[in-house]
């Protein structure tokens, strides 16, 4: 693997080469806690929550949300304290704060661990143990495995650490019923299945970045004939996932109709980006597999949200 300090001329984990900036803001401990990725979070275990059998207090509902959150957020910061010596060099993240220096890492490291421990604890007391031991592993999952064990190491590193990211309905699920099911298993493949391709259709555009930075993403490490072969792969397994809700009752009619709508125009972006010579484009369809990936499971847990609404839309009560 590339050295990644002879790149920025920093020490392993780049303090040397970081840049001094101005003192940290509250805006700066918000960026630590990745809210975009937070979002998506939260949604997905919302809806994990809200399509499980049986009901849960509003408050310790508003709980178990904050608790994911916050557990999410915390992961992304000891991640970037990991990752600050690739956040560097990368042209995406290198405006982030540690790379930037507004914000110390051993201070980035403490705030990471101690908002770790805390919605662990505070889940496990409020709601119940089994949802606050997944969110134990979630959190482990993505700082252990996938930031410190397979991101600089496999271009697998997105297949596998993509789990950490498909924990959270799973959560949800487990904060009402207490415990793990076939349904919510698939809730959580839904999302492990999104990662590949999502990240892929990223990892094409921003090629030269991961190249640059010595991270063995599978367009770097495998070309992108093959990335494009798997991508079209995982869309097409999601067809049958997504529609799985269905399935197993958990979802109505009108959500499977959206599911396999969803599905197909995710294959359909996928074959766009196989069919793209992204030189001559400038990746124009995998920046456009990206947007919309984004937008795929948004949609679809907002479609189970809405379908286990009282009065929702498997009821005829939205449309």
């Amino acid at each position: 693997m590339t050295d990644l300090a002879a790149l920025d001329g920093a020490s392993p984990h780049g303090e040397a080469g970081a840049v001094v900036g101005s003192e940290a803001t509250w805006r700066d401990y918000v960026a630590l806690l990745k809210p975009r990725v937070m979002t998506l979070v939260v949604f997905s275990g919302l809806a994990g929550l809200m399509v499980a059998p049986g009901d849960l207090h509003p408050v310790l509902a508003l709980t178990a949300i904050l608790c994911i959150a916050v557990g999410a957020g915390a992961a992304g910061a000891v991640n970037m304290w990991f990752d600050r010596d690739i956040d560097a060099v990368m042209t995406r993240t290198r405006g982030r704060p540690l790379p930037q220096g507004r914000i110390p890492p051993e201070e980035a490291l403490s705030f990471g661990v101690f908002l770790s421990v805390l919605p662990v604890v505070l889940m496990g007391i409020a709601v119940n143990w089994i949802a606050a031991a997944i969110l134990a592993l979630a959190s482990a999952f993505y700082i252990f495995v996938y930031t410190m064990w397979l991101k600089r190491r496999t271009p697998q590193n997105i297949v596998i650490g993509g789990a950490a990211g498909a924990f959270p309905p799973m959560i949800g699920w487990a904060a009402v019923t207490g415990d793990v099911t076939l349904a919510s298993f698939m809730l959580f493949l839904l999302i492990f299945l999104w990662t590949p391709p999502h990240f892929w259709a990223l990892a094409l555009f921003r090629n030269e970045d991961y190249a640059r930075a010595g991270v063995p993403m599978m367009p770097v490490v495998a070309g992108e004939a093959r990335t494009k072969r798997q991508m079209m792969a995982y869309t097409l397994s999601l067809l049958p996932v997504g529609v799985a809700p269905w399935f197993l009752g958990v979802a109505g009619p009108i959500y499977a109709a959206g599911a396999v709508t969803l599905g197909a125009l995710f294959v359909l972006s996928a074959w766009r980006v196989r069919q793209e010579d992204g030189a001559a484009t400038g990746h124009k369809a995998a920046k456009a597999m990206f947007g919309y990936s984004i937008l795929y499971l948004f949609a679809m847990f907002a479609l189970l949200i809405l379908d286990r609404t009282p009065g929702g839309i498997s009821s005829g009560g939205i449309f």
